[in-house]
């Protein structure tokens, strides 16, 4: 008797695979406290096989994306301005100390300052021009927590406004020059290594996606899809680019230096024509 590993044949198997994540992906976002077993028996593989297309599909295991989907609904509870108990378990946290234990990495705050947007949490700012234009970067307790780009300081303050709507946002203190001398020359200057410590919030996928973007040296370039297979998760293209295009860190943590297949850019926050005269600083 066949095992579930070859009882289709190649052509099919990727999209009938595709299919099988897809549907896994659907009841853990409806329930995500189902058992492996539970979901491995739904779509028809033993669970060994189920893992394995799991894992090389999303990037993630099924239990970390179960854990992402609790936050999630945790984000959106404590959005709607329930307590942060009744978001612990509504979410479907079995204990407090589980969801604590996650919570501040991707939240980027304690559950309680992330229910209030942010209140309670000090963020200083400063802004500068560079060779791309004008930048502001915004430090919490622990490190720099966003590099944006754009034309107008303005725009920028509207936009870390947006990103934490009711943190307390001071304006830097006289050696907040120096950061950001040290974030001006990163920019302008693609060799230099940033020795300033980073406060870096998202989910584990994301955490993943930014660890390997970093790694990439100046003036090299990985696809979308040469990102996944190194990720161990080929068929995650999407999921890649989207981790992308959520970063806050900008050069910190340099998406600019991951292109399509074909060598063309694409998606880039701050503008393609930014992520084009990166490029061109890095392989000068």
């Amino acid at each position: 008797m066949q095992d579930d590993t070859t009882a289709m044949n190649s052509d099919t198997k990727p999209m009938l695979h595709a299919d099988m994540i897809a549907e896994a992906c659907r009841l853990l976002d409806e329930n995500p406290a189902m058992l492996l077993s539970q979901l491995a028996g739904y779509v028809g593989l033993s669970q060994f096989h189920f893992h394995r297309v799991f894992k090389a599909t999303m990037g993630l295991t099924p239990k970390q994306y179960a854990n992402a989907v609790r936050m999630r609904k945790a984000r959106e509870s404590l959005q709607q301005g329930v307590s942060v108990t009744e978001a612990i378990y509504e979410s479907g946290f079995n204990t407090a100390s589980r969801f604590y234990a996650q919570a501040e990495g991707a939240m980027g705050m304690t559950p309680s300052s992330y229910k209030q947007g942010g209140a309670g949490q000090a963020l200083h700012y400063g802004f500068a021009s560079c060779s791309l234009g004008k930048l502001i970067v915004a430090v919490t307790a622990k490190g720099i927590a966003a590099i944006l780009l754009g034309d107008s300081t303005e725009a920028l303050l509207t936009d870390l406004r947006a990103m934490f709507p009711r943190a307390e946002l001071l304006p830097g203190e006289n050696g907040f020059y120096t950061l950001l001398a040290e974030v001006v020359t990163l920019i302008d200057e693609p060799s230099h290594v940033m020795a300033l410590p980073l406060d870096i919030q998202g989910t584990v996928f994301q955490q993943r996606v930014w660890t390997l973007l970093r790694s990439i040296p100046p003036g090299q370039t990985l696809s979308y899809s040469e990102l996944a297979q190194q990720l161990g998760a080929p068929r995650a293209v999407r999921a890649v680019a989207s981790a992308c295009a959520a970063n806050k860190l900008a050069v910190a943590i340099p998406c600019h230096r991951v292109v399509r297949t074909d060598g063309k850019l694409a998606g880039y926050r701050w503008g393609l024509h930014r992520k084009q005269a990166l490029l061109d600083k890095e392989s000068q």
